[in-house]
C-alpha cells in the first residue's frame, strides 16, 4: 500500500460538509428573502368626471298649407326650419302666370303650420301670408280662416271650431287655452292676430 495516496473522508466528515452547505443555502435564502424589497403596489385612479354639455334640440321641418295661384295648390310642404315664403312656393311648384306677386310678401319667415296663399292678379287678399300680419276674429271664423294663424294647421283649427259649437264663442285670448293643442307659445303667437268681438 502506498503512502502518497490521499485518506479517504470519513462518513462522518462528509456529513458535516454536507450539512454546512445546507445550512450555507438556506442562510443565504433567508437573507435574500429578508432583504427583498416590499412590493410596489399600482394604484390606478380613474380619471375625473368632466360634465357632458345637455344637447340641444335640433328643430324638425316645418309643414305650411300653400294655395291660390300656384302649380300645386292645396298642399303641404315640409320645409327645413328659417325657411321663407318664397321657399314655400317653389316647393309648390313656383307661382302660374296668374299669380300677383305683389299680394304676398315673399321675404316673410315661415312657422310650422302657416299657410301661404298666393292671391291672382286683381284678386283682393282674404287670406294673410306669413309677416303679412291679418286679423282673424276667432268667433266668427271659419276653418280656412283659423288656419291662415301662425302655428294653426288643419287639425288644430277644427278643433278650435269644435269647441267653439260646444262651449260658444271665446271671451279673449287666455279662453282659447282650454282647446287641446293651445298653449303659451302659440297664445303669444296669435295675441296681435285675433279679436273676439
Amino acid at each position: 500500500m502506498r503512502d502518497d495516496l490521499p485518506a479517504e473522508p470519513s462518513p462522518r466528515n462528509t456529513i458535516i460538509a454536507f450539512a454546512l452547505a445546507a445550512l450555507a443555502i438556506i442562510g443565504g435564502a433567508v437573507l435574500l428573502l429578508a432583504a427583498r424589497p416590499e412590493p410596489v403596489r399600482i394604484t390606478i385612479n380613474p380619471p375625473v368626471p368632466t360634465t357632458t354639455p345637455t344637447p340641444t334640440a335640433t328643430p324638425g321641418p316645418i309643414t305650411v298649407y300653400v294655395t291660390g295661384a300656384v302649380f300645386n295648390p292645396a298642399l303641404l310642404v315640409s320645409l327645413p326650419p328659417g325657411s321663407r315664403v318664397l321657399d314655400a312656393i317653389e316647393a309648390a311648384g313656383g307661382m302660374t302666370d296668374t299669380a300677383d306677386p305683389e299680394g304676398v310678401n315673399l321675404a316673410g319667415f315661415l312657422r310650422d303650420g302657416d299657410q301661404v296663399h298666393v292671391p291672382e292678379l286683381g284678386q283682393t287678399v282674404t287670406l294673410p301670408t306669413p309677416g303679412g300680419g291679418g286679423v282673424v276674429n276667432i268667433n266668427e271664423a271659419t276653418l280656412e280662416d283659423l288656419m291662415t294663424l301662425p302655428g294653426i294647421g288643419p287639425a288644430l283649427a277644427q278643433r278650435i271650431l269644435d269647441y267653439r259649437a260646444a262651449n260658444g264663442p271665446f271671451a279673449n285670448l287666455e279662453a282659447l287655452d282650454a282647446v287641446s293643442g293651445v298653449g303659451p307659445a302659440l297664445l303669444e303667437g296669435l295675441k296681435d292676430r285675433v279679436v273676439f268681438e
